[in-house]
């Protein structure tokens, strides 16, 4: 199948109905901690911790159709669990899957839904293990109901406020390049070594974005976005929504009138190695670093009149190149001679992409404008040099980009980066090939246009 650059870039514009039109928010929050025994990424659920995992979100109305917005404390979301989620959401605000995005933050210590590898590895009579999707179906129930409940305590919406702020001592790259600029080490989320430590930080985006909806001078949500793998430590067990979950229940006790939502932006090269050897104490030195980055965008948050005329919702469908390496007859071989669990990156979750790519179904990228701000959503590990762009190209307004939506495609490269070498460009955790550059930046600049 040939693939030329950006094959189903058709930008779907959502302009809002009349100035007169009042805008309102919903907001919802659900608890989705599997149960003892449930599968896990890594493991299964043995124990459960003082926080557990949520499923947090708003529905915004009255600019058009219902615009949902969701972050949930899983590892990853995928293919057509993907959408199953999103059409869950859209059926519970009343509203078109088009117009729902779902990111999942990405700690490990919690479960993954994948409803394509699951048939796929059905189909070969093979253990569905991490991949079975008892728990996520109970949860798109209940998350369907939470949805429609919440809009019978919907709120006006005056104004959107935007602030941003360095965070200190938490986010470096991965990725430590040699003389011949291809990577000589990687420096992963809890990093021993304090030699790779004593390096520079690297190409990171240092600021946390605060985006908040307010009814005149009330809070209703605050939107936090930062780049960083969200590990401190994992494989416990217990299911927990890690450094960047603690600090947002820092900031939910610090500021409980409104709900406050987390999402993990671009972060496919960057962790916290820099800044962790893996000791269990520094989940809650990471936690209060962030929130204490987090603190200080809120309150240089700037406030802005919003009406529906101010706000406008975007979509653009990509459908990104395989890599070379991406082969269904191989896959399909390799699970006829398997046995035992499926691997994170096995066989089956990529040819569970590769299906999609091949029949022609695309990822959607999406951006929400709401005045002076602006939220974009990426697919899968973007890199960070995804995000620095897309801010770059928007420089008259605050940007939040959050990550992680459908992760099919797993790891998704710069162009560079491919030919750099490195855990992330292996076969092994990227499906895409070089040229996904090309794609998703064309995308990006048509979500980012004035």
């Amino acid at each position: 199948m040939r693939i030329l650059g950006l094959i189903a870039a058709s930008l779907f514009l959502s302009f809002p109905a009349t100035a007169e039109s009042s805008l309102r928010l919903a907001t919802f929050d659900m608890d989705v901690t599997p149960p003892l025994g449930a599968p896990l990424a890594y493991g299964e659920t043995e124990g459960h911790w003082d926080l557990g995992l949520r499923a947090k979100g708003v529905v915004l109305l009255g600019a058009g159709d219902p615009i949902v917005l969701s972050a949930i404390d899983w590892i990853g979301i995928s293919n057509e669990g993907h959408d199953a989620f999103r059409d869950a959401l859209a059926r519970g605000a009343g509203t078109e899957r088009a117009r729902v995005a779902v990111q999942a933050l990405h700690q490990h210590d919690t479960p993954m839904c994948d409803f394509s590898t699951e048939r796929i590895l059905n189909e070969y009579g093979l253990e569905t293990g991490r991949y079975n999707g008892d728990f996520a179906r109970e949860v798109l129930e209940g998350l369907e109901s939470a949805v429609q409940a919440s809009l019978d305590r919907a709120q006006p919406v005056t104004h959107v406020g935007a602030g941003e702020a360095e965070v200190h001592e938490v986010a470096s790259n991965r990725r430590l390049l040699g003389p011949d600029g291809t990577v000589r080490a990687m420096r992963f989320t809890a990093t021993a070594d304090p030699e790779l430590r004593a390096e520079p930080e690297g190409l990171i985006d240092p600021m946390v974005t605060v985006i908040s909806l307010w009814n005149e001078d009330a809070p209703i949500a605050v939107l936090s976005y930062y780049a960083v793998h969200p590990q401190s430590y994992y494989r416990t067990g217990i299911p927990n929504p890690d450094f960047p979950g603690v600090a947002r229940f820092l900031r939910q006790l610090a500021v409980p009138e409104a709900l406050h939502i987390h999402f993990t932006g671009a972060a496919g090269d960057i962790g916290a190695g820099k800044y962790n050897d893996g000791a269990h104490e520094n989940r809650m030195i990471l936690a209060e670093r962030l929130a204490d980055g987090m603190k200080r965008a809120f309150d240089a948050t700037e406030r802005t009149a919003l009406t529906a005329e101010d706000v406008e919702w975007r979509s653009v469908p990509v459908l990104m190149p395989p890599a070379e390496h991406m082969d269904a007859a191989t896959f399909r071989e390799s699970l006829e001679n398997a046995s035992g669990e499926e691997p994170f990156f096995g066989a089956a979750t990529k040819l569970a992409w590769l299906e999609r790519v091949e029949a022609g179904i695309p990822t959607d990228l999406s951006s929400l404008v709401m005045g002076p701000a602006q939220l974009l959503h990426l697919p899968a590990e973007s890199f960070v040099a995804y995000q620095l762009a897309a801010k770059e190209l928007q420089p008259d307004r605050t940007v939040g980009v959050a990550a992680y939506s459908d992760y099919g495609a797993a790891y998704i490269c710069t162009e560079e980066a491919y030919d750099q070498g490195g855990y992330e460009a292996s076969d092994r955790a990227s499906n895409v090939a070089p040229g996904v550059e090309a794609v998703l930046m064309e995308a990006i600049r048509e979500l980012m246009a004035p």
